[in-house]
């Protein structure tokens, strides 16, 4: 009795094994064709036999069912047993039993031939290639006719690429893809842009198809026809259809340089959704870039703390520019220690008839979770862990890591937070507009006043608008303040002018207010109720002024965390080390000179 959770002793207790190994036997030991004939009869009536014992068993006993031959812990050995003389041969002879009323016995003799030569060639491709592929056995199981139907070609393939190993894992990952369009895969693989692009650069994860094809609409196969999961199996980059890199990170101004790029119809593809792995990230932007759109597109790289990163980035391979937002790294530390979030991003909401101190108590801070600022001895702790920090957990201090993994990218733009602040804005995006070809609006506000949003993304969800609502006469007007211009409706009015906005923070001059037409005409008529509204309003706003004020006054300043380094001299020479190399080019610059923060930190 064999063991039926060992897939060997069951592929060997097949009908196909037990009639092939008979007829070796008799090939190697002779004894006549009417005894032959007789053993093997003998040989299928007893298997019958078996089977139909075992199919009455589980009837009874449904436990006892074997389990499947793939669950098996030797299955993948198993297979290769498949591919002995004796399965091969057995294979034969039973075909030949199901179709001898057909005339099969008269092919049996050259079906026969067939088998053993087919076996001799499976025995020279798994004793040439096996190195190549451990899976090759269980591959070619799956592909047994098409394999040999294309096989001199196919060897020719893997001879020529047998010491680039990446293809030769990609080809074996997708046989059945490889060979369903193989003409096609020939080609490019057999192609000078195959060699030039992928094989001489020794690209760790190579395309099995050929990129430009595949941004042809008119190509038989295209980016439009393949699921987006099935083109990260075969290592195909992402569609074309983004004209740049945005590289940043925590405090390097993201946030507002990517709102700025969208007023200029630039779109940003998913950006600030963080997914935990290269595969989603990947097909989020399949099906945005395999679309044709209005706008210009763009990949943003915001940090490498996921799985897949590295195959991802290979991924992004058009011969695009970056621009890679930096900031003095000591100033980012402080943005990290002052950072804060937001309890609630609902639509916020007052009236005339409640207070508004709710809407101040929507914060914690990042670092402490709660609404304290963390003390020197917690920035200290942080600091000296500095040491522990390696790119998979790291979301800032990044740049070099990237475009070591962005195989293409034509040019790098290092763009410093001070010249997207202070009224500089406009002016660096209209130079980056001559180069990367997206328009600019004709406001110079509608950029330069983002720089500013910084303290009001704490205190309000700057996407949405904070709700007014006057109460008066059985009825309400509704006033809506929003963080960002092109956040208004069309349907309203912007009345933004009507508050009073002076002697207050720069921030508070990326906010703006409107209300819906038809309600404009019923304030602009009455001046009492419209005397209300403002002061309510302007009252709201005088202690967003105030909640300013208190960040900045609480904040931690740069002299605090250089003060902190200065007492931690391992971790200062750690935290240099690694600026230094990942910003090295841009150190290099006259830009890097500006870093004054970062040039006092002692080692």
């Amino acid at each position: 009795m064999y063991n039926p959770n060992s897939a060997i002793e069951r592929v060997k207790n097949h009908l196909a094994y037990k009639l092939g190994q008979a007829m070796i036997e008799f090939t190697n030991n002779g004894g006549g064709y009417i005894a032959l004939f007789k053993k093997l009869y003998k040989i299928k009536k007893q298997h019958k036999k078996e089977q139909k014992i075992y199919q009455q068993t589980i009837q009874i006993f449904p436990q006892l069912k074997y389990p499947s031959l793939e669950t098996c812990g030797d299955y993948e050995q198993a297979l290769r047993y498949k591919f002995h003389l004796s399965y091969m041969l057995g294979e034969v002879l039973i075909k030949a039993d199901k179709t001898w009323h057909k005339g099969s016995g008269f092919k049996l003799k050259n079906d026969i031939k067939k088998a053993n030569k087919e076996f001799k060639i499976f025995k020279e491709i798994f004793n040439n290639f096996a190195k190549l592929s451990p899976n090759i056995i269980k591959i070619i199981s799956k592909n047994k006719q098409a394999f040999l139907k294309e096989l001199p070609r196919i060897q020719n393939i893997l001879k020529i690429h047998q010491d680039y190993q990446p293809i030769l894992d990609n080809i074996f990952h997708n046989f059945n893809y490889f060979i369903q369009n193989f003409n096609l895969i020939e080609e490019w693989l057999l192609s000078n842009d195959f060699n030039e692009k992928y094989k001489k650069e020794n690209h760790p994860y190579p395309s099995l198809l050929d990129p430009k094809k595949l941004n042809d609409e008119n190509e038989k196969i295209n980016y439009k026809n393949i699921p987006a999961e099935l083109a990260w199996e075969m290592n195909l980059p992402l569609p074309d259809g983004y004209k740049f890199v945005l590289i940043g990170g925590h405090g390097t101004g993201e946030k507002a340089f990517q709102e700025m790029l969208s007023r200029c119809n630039v779109k940003i593809l998913e950006k600030n959704i963080w997914y935990d792995n290269g595969l989603d990230r990947y097909k989020a932007f399949y099906g945005n870039l395999k679309i044709k759109n209005n706008y210009i597109a763009c990949i943003p790289i915001l940090e490498c703390n996921f799985y897949q990163y590295d195959k991802y980035l290979h991924m992004i391979n058009k011969h695009v520019p970056a621009i890679c937002l930096v900031r003095d790294p000591i100033k980012i530390m402080t943005s990290v220690y002052n950072y804060k979030i937001l309890k609630n991003k609902d639509n916020l909401t007052f009236s005339n008839l409640n207070c508004t101190d709710h809407l101040f108590d929507n914060y914690y801070y990042a670092v402490t979770k709660n609404k304290t600022i963390a003390s020197k001895k917690e920035i200290e702790n942080g600091i000296n862990n500095i040491k522990n920090i390696n790119k998979h957990i790291r979301f800032t201090y990044i740049a070099r890591t990237h475009l070591k993994n962005l195989k293409n990218i034509s040019h790098v733009y290092y763009i410093d937070v001070s010249e997207i602040s202070n009224n500089k804005a406009y002016e660096t995006l209209y130079r980056l507009s001559k180069i990367i070809g997206f328009n600019m609006p004709n406001d110079d506000k509608l950029i330069n006043n983002l720089s500013y949003t910084h303290y009001l993304r704490f205190i309000f969800d700057i996407k949405k608008p904070i709700i007014y609502k006057h109460y008066f006469n059985n009825k309400f007007i509704e006033i809506y303040l929003y963080g960002s211009y092109n956040m208004i409706n069309k349907n309203f009015y912007d009345i933004t002018n009507m508050f009073n906005f002076k002697n207050k923070e720069l921030h508070m001059n990326n906010i703006f207010i409107s209300i819906k037409k038809n309600h404009l005409y019923e304030i602009l008529c009455n001046g009492d109720l419209l005397y209300e509204i403002k002061l309510n309003i302007n009252i709201f706003l005088d202690k967003i002024n105030n909640m300013i004020n208190m960040f900045k006054k609480e904040s931690i300043k740069d002299n605090d965390i250089l003060e902190i380094l200065s007492k931690n001299y391992e971790s200062s020479r750690f935290f240099k080390q690694l600026i230094e190399y990942e910003f090295f080019d841009f150190l290099n610059s006259d830009k890097g000179k500006n870093w004054y923060s970062y040039k006092e930190i002692k080692t």
